[in-house]
């Protein structure tokens, strides 16, 4: 359909009429949306008063077709809109539009600034902890498998341009977690590769990880919402999010960090494209020529790129990967059908997605052929979500090109996920036996506190995502549901995308807590979103720019050029200095609602994760004791609580890999009632070290527990001494032993008779009394086996064992 009137002259009169109306741009944006539905329209598909309809008219912006209506001219209009010259426009059209995606305002930019100010405060909430005595104690217990493996990595390489290190990683690297550890050796190696970049890394590397997917939610929420005040509360949101603060924290060296960064990627490249799609499609008459400009756009191919290499990289940086391309297969379906009920050709329209997805699928490919990354598994998978894309799509232009109704393609859809899942088992009864047992271990998981449900009983069902999320949790799935019905009414892909990801990983948070991570993600986008509507329901604040209308006196901004000025592009200030006491109060009562509860809740969370000064303090003693009685590893393999034991062993011998054995043993050594009896599983074992922690729970008298953690090994209560376990630290909450031979003393005696063998030895300035009653055998001789080096009366005489005999379990005799 061509145009009635001079272009330049329409847009002319565009911004004629939107310079004297202040909701000008929004009045033309409403009819450019109904106007990009139909070919000619009436009045009555209009939500305008016959004033403002009549000003169009009269100007020329609206023309009269065969008794309806039409744009006068959709190029002029659309050149109004943006305050460009028709050439520029043309110019865009032509693939040449090199603009940056995002405007920048000084306004917005200080609120972005001081919003990652406030995420960087709340990254470091376990700064005291991190740092002690010159050494880095990163928090929780498997910060130190990367610790060590990154060390494993520096030590074997020769600078930052030896890229066989990451080529020829080994099997416990290559096959789970390949990128992660890749990415913290080179920026190691950019630091110097020393110790010092090695530590460096560990403690900070999480917290700037947090900082720059703080940068990319921002950019996602103005993306989506259009709307700066949305992006710098999500920023703010995410920043207070418990669970996120825990493992994006100081210290907490991790996948997630790279996971989490990547997710963020992924989400604002599906939303930049499906915005961008949209906007021209609203801006444009002619559906093919507005996909067409799209597609031509020299930022839509950056995008495409972008997503291919976040996919990917997503994929390689974890070791559940293929659970980030299921929401990512979803959106695709889905989008599909949103496409084919708006008249949008699937392929054309979805040809970015479609390439990022191939991209994906050929760099997993190709770094598993060439360096071993991953197992074959998840390249295979990943091919088969880009082809099953490719199928959805070209199923898609069928029912466009049938005009079938969509909702029947949505319910197809899960029928044909169906029956590729039992062709896969059929196809690749390997494959499909591992993706089995990962789904098994997905749901069955036990006894680690991450693997509990967002909404377990113990917390009231409701309060579990108080507490790992925030207020803002309730608030974002209140606007979840909105997002959900405006996608139903009208095409709106970007709040589709945020929808489909907050609903998959809210469903796997379901089952295990430890998913609210990546929730957090696209979660305080819609968080975010309903704050501001909060504020703006309270009188403080403007409407997001969603909910605007033609008649809120705000005006919208321009269909291809919005601006991301920090009062949301109005005349009008976007939030309101409250001026009385009433105002103040629902202002602050609002904040407090929506971020209070997580200021409580995140402090706590962050130094639970905190390794105490009992608990490095008996690191440090075991560490100093190795290297007086020259134990090496495994000699020195340190035995706790596994929630612990890398910990433990990191600051002891470096290899702090797994904590495999003491998941498997130490709960079974704790309750039992022989610790000497553990000697020789310790001997063979190589377990060098036992650290017992206090809990809660009670343990009978002669459990582990009570023997070694609270009678120290020496008796006590009518209890034995033992013979194999020399305190070498001491402290309330946490006591560790090292496990010996002991030395043997054997002395004359009268058969029969009982002889008290003593002596007191000092440690961590507590004095331990170390008693034993001994019967001398029928032989006429005494024998006892001691754990402590020093001098010990043996009856009324005296007799000075060694440490080398404590250490090599030798005889000392006394005559």
């Amino acid at each position: 359909m061509g145009d009635d009137r001079d272009p330049p002259s329409v847009a002319d009169a565009v911004t004629s009429f939107c310079e004297e109306y202040p909701d000008g741009e929004r009045v033309i944006e409403t009819v450019l949306e109904v106007d990009a539905e139909h070919d000619t329209w009436t009045f009555d598909d209009l939500s305008l008063d016959s004033g403002t309809f009549g000003e169009l008219v009269s100007r020329g912006i609206v023309a009269k077709v065969d008794g309806e209506y039409r744009i006068a001219s959709r190029e002029g209009v659309r050149a109004g809109l943006a305050d460009e010259p028709i050439a520029v426009e043309d110019a865009a059209s032509s693939g040449v539009d090199l603009s940056f995606p995002v405007a920048f305002d000084p306004r917005a930019a200080a609120a972005l600034a001081g919003a990652l100010v406030f995420l960087f405060g709340m990254r470091i909430l376990n700064y005291r902890s991190v740092f002690r005595d010159g050494r880095v104690v990163s928090p929780g217990n498997d910060p130190y498998h990367y610790r060590y493996w990154l060390e494993a990595l520096l030590a074997e390489s020769d600078g930052i341009t030896d890229v066989a290190v990451v080529a020829r990683m080994p099997e416990g690297a290559a096959s789970r977690r390949p990128l992660t550890h890749a990415s913290n050796w080179f920026l190691a190696e950019l630091l110097g590769g020393d110790q010092w970049a090695a530590e460096t890394i560990a403690a900070w590397l999480p917290v700037v990880g947090a900082v720059a997917l703080g940068i990319v939610v921002y950019w996602l929420a103005v993306v989506v919402a259009d709307d700066v005040r949305v992006g710098v509360a999500s920023v703010v949101l995410l920043a207070l999010a418990p669970v996120h603060a825990v493992y994006s924290g100081i210290g907490f060296l991790e996948h997630r960090l790279h996971q989490y960064f990547w997710l963020g990627v992924t989400l604002t490249t599906l939303a930049w494209l499906a915005v961008d799609l949209r906007r021209r499609r609203i801006a444009r008459s002619a559906t093919r020529r507005a996909i067409r400009e799209h597609l031509r756009r020299p930022w839509t191919r950056v995008a495409t790129v972008v997503l291919g290499v976040a996919l990917a990289f997503s994929v390689l940086a974890w070791g559940g990967s293929i659970l980030m391309l299921v929401p990512a297969a979803a959106y695709v379906g889905t989008k599909v059908a949103l496409d084919v009920r708006a008249d949008l050709p699937p392929a054309p329209a979805n040809a970015p997605i479609l390439v990022g997805l191939g991209l994906s699928a050929a760099l997993t490919a190709f770094l598993h052929v060439r360096w071993g990354w991953h197992g074959a598994f998840v390249p295979r998978v990943s091919l088969l979500v880009a082809l099953g894309a490719v199928a959805v799509v070209g199923l898609g232009e069928l029912w466009r090109r049938r005009e079938w109704p969509a909702a029947a393609l949505v319910g197809l859809e899960p029928i044909l996920v169906a029956g590729g899942l039992v062709a896969f088992r059929g196809l690749a009864p390997a494959e499909w036996a591992r993706l089995s047992d990962r789904a098994v271990d997905l749901v069955a998981r036990e006894d680690i506190t991450e693997t509990a449900s967002l909404f377990g009983l113990d917390d009231a069902v409701v309060f579990g995502p108080v507490s790992q999320i925030g207020l803002s949790f309730y608030v974002a799935l209140l606007v979840l549901g909105w997002a959900c019905w405006a996608t139903y009414r009208r095409y709106e892909p970007a709040w589709l995308l945020l929808s489909v990801y907050v609903v998959f990983w809210l469903a796997l948070a379901a089952i295990q807590g430890r998913f609210a991570g990546q929730l957090t993600i696209p979660l305080s986008v819609l968080g975010g979103f309903g704050f501001v509507y909060l504020l703006a329901w309270a009188g403080l604040a403007r409407k997001p720019a969603p909910f605007r209308s033609a008649g809120d006196g705000g005006a919208g901004r321009s269909a291809t050029t919005r601006a991301v000025a920090a009062n949301g592009g109005e005349p009008e200030p976007s939030i309101v200095v409250p001026r009385d006491r009433r105002t103040l109060f629902a202002l602050v009562w609002i904040a407090l609602l929506v971020c209070g509860v997580s200021l409580i809740y995140a402090p706590s969370l962050v130094g639970q994760t905190a390794h105490g000064d009992a608990e490095f303090g008996a690191a440090t003693a075991i560490d100093e004791d190795a290297d007086a009685v020259d134990r090496e590893y495994p000699e020195n393999f340190v035995l706790s609580v596994w929630g612990h034991n890398r910990m433990y062993n990191y600051f002891v011998s470096g290899e702090a890999d797994d904590y495999e054995y003491a998941f498997d043993n130490f709960d079974a050594f704790r309750t039992g009632d022989d610790p000497d009896g553990w000697y020789e599983e310790f001997d063979r074992s190589d377990v060098g070290y036992v650290v017992l922690t206090e809990v809660e729970a009670e343990y009978p008298a002669d459990s582990t527990q009570a023997r070694l953690h609270d009678d120290l090994g020496a008796g006590g209560d009518g209890g034995e001494a033992l013979e194999h376990y020399r305190a070498v630290y001491v402290d309330e909450e946490v006591t560790a032993f090292a496990v010996v031979p002991g030395a043997t003393i054997t002395a004359p005696g009268e058969p029969g008779e009982t002889v008290p063998v003593e002596t007191e030895v000092t440690v961590s300035g507590e004095t331990i009394a170390y008693e034993r009653d001994v019967t001398v055998g029928d032989d006429g001789r005494l024998e006892v086996t001691v754990p402590y080096p020093g001098n010990y009366s043996v009856g009324d005489r005296e007799v000075r064992v060694s440490t080398a005999a404590v250490e090599d379990g030798s005889e000392v005799r006394l005559d």
